[in-house]
């Protein structure tokens, strides 16, 4: 990992706040609910940049809100050292994440420039921006591998004239042992997944979430958070979860699908059709489910429902109904 100069001038922060809002289209995620924590997003800076900064009040989180591609937005973002970082985590291998990274850093430079002129002699200053994705999938991949925008370019000549690379680095348990050593929480973080995809394999889903976050909890693995964000913590991984695999298996059959019609119409047209169909569908019955299991533990609000599952907040009160009346 490349180490960034170190320049400790303080960055002018315009919030307080310590966790950024949650966007009622966005599905969270358990990374982002960690990471969102100035202290421990701090700690991963200084893992991935191999620096020392001690105070987290030095970052200015400035995750966005508006930037949606496909219905997800990205992680988190901050600015340190008057860099600007995109950081991402994904459990399934997407090679699609350079341009989705040029539409959110487009995104976040229209609004840091949006009172000022571009049509002025003076040279807007921005930012420079840096990529980080933070892969937990279970197909096997290097340690640190790098995804480059310019591999999407159709007949690209000569260099390209537009780059945008993403450093993918894997933080599966038993990868990234210098990452994990000088990052605790993410080691842990590692860990946790782990024993939920381990217990997955010979138990419900539901059982295999509670047996890890109950270990954990145990055996002082996230031990403070996972106590604190308990219920939460096992509707995001369990819609986690069912979202991995269901992505995969939706892949496959949507690519032979989009194969068998293609030798009809067209190979690329059929898949892209067929996958885009096939992918819309199973996120939204996994968004239902995930809903339905929240709805039973009865501690959460309809609110807090409709921004895990990603569903509105009519469809969470029409799934609500549907439940009292089948369970009456």
């Amino acid at each position: 990992m490349a180490k960034h100069k170190r320049n400790h001038n303080k960055v002018s922060r315009n919030s307080a706040v310590n966790m950024p809002a949650t966007n009622r289209n966005y599905k969270d995620t358990v990374f982002r609910m960690l990471f969102s924590d100035r202290k421990n997003l701090l700690s991963l800076y200084n893992a991935v940049n191999q620096s020392n900064y001690n105070n987290p009040g030095d970052l200015e989180i400035v995750t966005l809100e508006n930037a949606i591609y496909m219905g997800m937005k990205n992680n988190l973002a901050f600015i340190m050292d008057t860099n600007l970082y995109l950081y991402e985590h994904q459990s399934t291998y997407n090679p699609n994440m350079p341009l989705r990274d040029l539409f959110y850093i487009c995104s976040e430079y229209q609004k840091l420039v949006d009172k000022k002129s571009l049509f002025s002699s003076t040279l807007q200053k921005i930012p420079a921006p840096n990529f980080i994705e933070f892969y937990n999938g279970s197909t096997a991949i290097a340690d640190c591998t790098e995804l480059r925008l310019s591999s999407a370019f159709e007949h690209l000549s000569g260099e390209p004239k537009l780059e945008l690379i993403v450093t993918v680095l894997n933080v599966n348990e038993g990868h990234n042992a210098e990452l994990m050593q000088h990052c605790n929480t993410l080691n842990e973080y590692a860990q946790y997944v782990a024993r939920v995809r381990l217990y997955a394999a010979d138990m419900s889903l539901d059982q295999a979430v509670e047996r890890a976050v109950d270990e954990c909890i145990r055996e002082g693995i996230l031990a403070e958070f996972l106590t604190c964000n308990r219920n939460e913590v096992i509707s995001m991984s369990i819609f986690e979860y069912d979202k991995e695999l269901e992505e995969k298996k939706l892949r496959k059959a949507e690519y032979e699908a989009g194969f068998s019609e293609g030798e009809k119409h067209g190979h690329e047209a059929g898949f892209s059709e067929g996958e885009k169909h096939g992918i819309e569908r199973g996120t939204f019955l996994n968004s239902i489910e995930t809903a339905r299991r929240m709805l039973k533990f009865q501690e959460f609000s309809l609110e807090k429902i409709a921004a895990i599952s990603g569903l509105s907040l009519d469809e969470i009160k029409k799934l609500q109904t549907n439940e009292v009346r089948s369970d009456s």
